[in-house]
């Protein structure tokens, strides 16, 4: 039998508390990793609420706090934090990510440069902050999508985002490879969390039609690719990109 055990190792994920990063912080946690996830505080506090109820069903396996991934200060804040508390740091996947769909003719400076600065500039960033706490033999692992290889109708700000994810994913792979630190890039089709919920119907019919399979990815199909990246299994993938999306090719 071959299984996973990520036991004594300590995993960060940026907005980790929804979706995509909730499940794969699920998913590291059942192969008895510690994780750490960060959020962004809103005014309305739903994401602070959010946090308190991830924080009791992880107990003294978790830590949850809220830091800004845009904020330099904010993040070695928290890595040192998370250092405090675990004395390590092995996995870190960039997560956090926010839509902000317009049209070219329609998109404004203010909405394509909030996407860009979340989507890539921010992995750009975390991870440069996270090397001194990094183990050597670590892996960071970030989420691209589908939208970034195919590039989909009004996700102009996104879509150039999670392509330089891409682009940033094998430059860095080559960087760190001397430390044996592994990174690579995992690019999900359309999947059902509640950022996937907010797609129109109607956009969401034609893009199943296009996605052989006939239906959306679960959150737990994702994070089972994350899982495999973080482990020993991967131990001879860098530089690569992962597609999750049913065949869904554009």
């Amino acid at each position: 039998m071959i299984s996973i055990d990520l036991s004594s190792k300590v995993a960060v994920i940026t907005g980790g508390i929804q979706g995509l990063g909730k499940a794969t912080a699920a998913m590291l946690l059942r192969a008895g990793a510690n994780v750490a996830v960060n959020y962004f505080d809103d005014a309305a506090g739903v994401s602070r609420q959010r946090a308190e109820e991830a924080a009791k069903e992880w107990g003294d396996a978790g830590l949850v706090m809220a830091a800004d991934v845009r904020s330099r200060e904010n993040m070695t804040a928290f890595f040192e934090t998370v250092k405090a508390k675990f004395g390590r740091i092995d996995f870190l996947v960039n997560n956090a990510a926010i839509l902000r769909d317009r049209s070219v003719k329609n998109l404004t400076d203010e909405e394509w440069d909030a996407v860009v600065d979340t989507n890539l500039s921010a992995v750009f960033r975390v991870s440069q902050i996270v090397l001194p706490f990094l183990q050597d033999g670590g892996r960071i692992v970030n989420m691209a999508s589908i939208s970034g290889v195919v590039g989909l109708f009004g996700q102009a700000n996104y879509s150039s985002a999670k392509a330089g994810v891409i682009a940033f994913t094998k430059v860095l792979s080559r960087e760190l490879a001397s430390r044996r630190i592994n990174v690579n890039a995992v690019a999900p089709g359309v999947v059902m969390t509640e950022m996937g919920a907010t797609i129109p119907e109607a956009a969401r019919e034609q893009m199943l039609a296009q996605i052989p399979m006939k239906r959306f990815g679960d959150p737990d199909e994702v994070a089972s690719v994350i899982l495999y990246l973080c482990s020993d299994l991967s131990s001879y993938v860098t530089g690569q990109t992962l597609h999750v999306n049913g065949g869904w090719w554009g």
